[in-house]
Order: structure tokens, then C-alpha cells, then sequence
């Protein structure tokens, strides 16, 4: 029996019910990401980077009351990209879709942003450019869906390479799956030391982010790239992991706070006080979990590697357009477009 194994996309929808949807500005250079499923689902969250822009996190905390939310948005535009969400709440209340007030329904949606207002495009904007972008982003909700310069990480940066949005799944034991749907922008690299190999090569499943390998050899410390004090405000990996296994808000809590692990695995360095490094966890429940101890144990082990994997894959099927000022992993490595 395989303990883990991909799903049959290799995506975060691989968990049942769970459909993305994404929007990309090519002029502005930046996108945004819709996650939501049919019912609402139960999610919490961890943060290990200093600096953080969020929207309606403190809720998921476990003794908060909601338990249950409607959508997680992920956005570029920094600050002004946590209007996607706002957009989404609206969509979602179109559909009576929220927790029950009165005669009322509040859609709950928690949200994260990237910095990319400095990533090369057009950014004089008069009108907020992500509420379209959130419209379009949740319009276009399936459980199939493409990674790379698609929604969040269309305009990301990894290091001194292009970004990007990525996925994986695992599923775990033939019975549970869990996924990764992260948002790669950080101030570290993805690779080892300049050269085409990715520091989650360990962790790589058949050839999903080329099948490189590892680097041969590597300083035991790495040289940080130096960086001006512009770079230090610049930079994030967030994302979400997901499961069909039944889990409590606690349950969550703990699963976002080792995916993080994913991070640290992919990313040099990672969780810096200048990152706004930050998972949400979300959980179906549409399978539940035995006594045994391991079930919960594996399910965790499963979203740090799912993590690894999908910040590899978001930067390895980046690809430039017009506006980059950065080279992406396939033209800077192979002179592919």
C-alpha cells in the first residue's frame, strides 16, 4: 500500500468539494485567487511571518465563535488587494450564501495579499482594479484550474526569479487526501544557490517540477542575496492546505501551523521578520478519523510536503509577459519563454 501518493490532478481541488477559481490583470501584472466549496467548511490559520496583510483571521482562531467559512481569498495588490475580498463577500451573499443572522446571512471571508506593486506593471489605477478581478476570479470557480503566472501569483517574485501560484495533493494511507494551493513571493529562493535545482527537490513526486533532482553540493550556509530596504517590504508566501478529513477549528489550527514546515523546507531564507508568511487551513470534513493517532499524525506530515511541492511547482510553470522585470525559472535556466 502507498502511504502517499498524488490525487488525480495533483491540485488542492483533489479534496472533494474544494473549487478554485482565478483572475489575472495582465496590464497591472497581478491576479487574485477564489477558494471556496459548495457548503461552508470549517478553516483557522497560522502566521510565522513578520508582516503580515490579513482580513478576518482573528475568527478563525478556535475559541472564536464562527466555525465554519465561505471562501479564502489570496490577492496581489497589497493592501488594496484585500478589497478582492469584500468582492466575494458580495458574490457570495448574491447566492444566500453566509452564516445565519436574523433574517440575515454574513458570507465569512478570510483573505491574505502579496506585495507586488512594484513588480513592473501598470499600477496608476483610478478604479481598485481587484474588485473586478475578484468577480471574474469567483466566476470562474472549478476544480480544475492552472498554476504558475495564474490569479495571486500572476506578478510574484521568488528571490530574483519569477513567482508563482501552486498546487499539490496527497493522498494519504488510500483513504484521506490533502492539498496545497500557495502563493509564492518571496524575499528567499526557491532554488539552491543560482543554479536549477529547488531546495523541495527531496520532496518531489515523479517529475512534477522537472525532475531535477537535488543540488549536488551546497554551502552548508547559504549566502542571502543582499537586498535594499525596499526588497525587505516586499515579500510573502501564503496559501492554504486542505483535507477531507473531519477536523475540529483546534485540528486546523495545529494543520496550518505545520504546514508551515513546507516552507522552510522549499524556501531560503523563510518566515523573515520582512515576510508575511501565512497558511490557512481548511478542513471539508467529509471523511472522519478513526482512533488511531497516526491518521492525524500522517495528515499533517502530508500538508508539509504538499506545501514544498506546490511553491516548486507555482515557480517552476511561472512564465514571463511583457511587463516582468524578472527572468522566470524556464527562461532564466533553459531560455524558454
Amino acid at each position: 500500500m502507498e502511504f502517499f501518493k498524488p490525487g488525480p490532478k495533483n491540485l488542492i481541488s483533489d479534496v472533494e468539494g474544494i473549487l478554485v477559481g482565478n483572475a489575472e490583470d495582465q496590464l497591472v501584472n497581478t491576479g487574485t485567487t477564489v477558494l471556496t466549496s459548495k457548503k461552508p467548511f470549517v478553516a483557522s490559520y497560522k502566521v510565522l511571518g513578520g508582516a503580515p496583510g490579513t482580513r478576518e483571521t482573528d475568527l478563525l482562531e478556535p475559541e472564536k465563535l464562527v466555525e465554519k467559512i465561505d471562501a479564502i481569498v489570496l490577492s496581489g495588490g497589497s493592501a488594496f488587494g484585500l478589497e478582492a475580498a469584500s468582492e466575494v463577500t458580495n458574490q457570495l451573499r448574491s447566492h444566500d450564501r453566509g452564516y445565519p443572522v436574523g433574517e440575515h446571512r454574513v458570507p465569512i471571508v478570510p483573505g491574505a495579499i502579496i506585495f507586488d506593486l512594484t513588480n513592473g506593471g501598470k499600477k496608476n489605477w483610478v478604479k481598485n482594479p481587484y474588485v473586478d478581478l475578484a468577480k471574474k476570479a469567483y466566476s470562474n470557480i472549478s476544480d480544475d484550474f492552472k498554476i504558475g503566472s495564474y490569479g495571486a501569483g500572476k506578478g510574484a517574485v521568488s528571490g530574483n526569479i519569477k513567482g508563482g501560484l501552486g498546487s499539490a495533493s496527497i493522498v494519504v494511507v488510500n483513504k484521506f487526501t490533502v492539498g496545497a494551493l500557495i502563493v509564492v513571493n518571496s524575499f528567499g529562493s526557491t532554488v539552491v544557490e543560482d543554479e536549477p535545482h529547488f531546495w523541495a527537490a527531496p520532496f518531489e513526486i515523479g517529475n512534477e517540477f522537472g525532475g531535477l533532482g537535488p543540488a549536488s553540493k551546497f554551502n552548508s550556509i547559504q549566502k542571502i542575496r543582499k537586498a535594499s530596504q525596499e526588497d525587505f517590504s516586499k515579500n510573502t508566501v501564503i496559501g492554504i492546505i486542505a483535507t477531507d478529513a473531519k477536523l475540529s477549528k483546534s485540528q486546523c489550527k495545529f494543520l496550518a501551523t505545520t504546514a508551515h514546515d513546507g516552507i522552510a523546507r522549499a524556501v531560503f531564507p523563510s518566515h523573515t521578520s520582512f515576510d508575511g508568511d501565512l497558511i490557512f487551513s481548511v478542513s471539508t470534513g467529509n471523511k472522519d478519523l478513526s482512533d488511531d493517532p497516526n491518521e492525524i499524525l500522517m495528515i499533517n506530515h502530508a500538508a508539509s510536503l504538499c506545501v514544498s511541492r506546490a511553491i516548486a511547482r507555482g515557480v517552476y510553470h511561472a512564465t514571463n509577459s511583457g511587463n516582468d522585470l524578472f527572468p522566470s525559472f524556464q527562461r532564466k535556466f533553459f531560455f524558454k519563454a
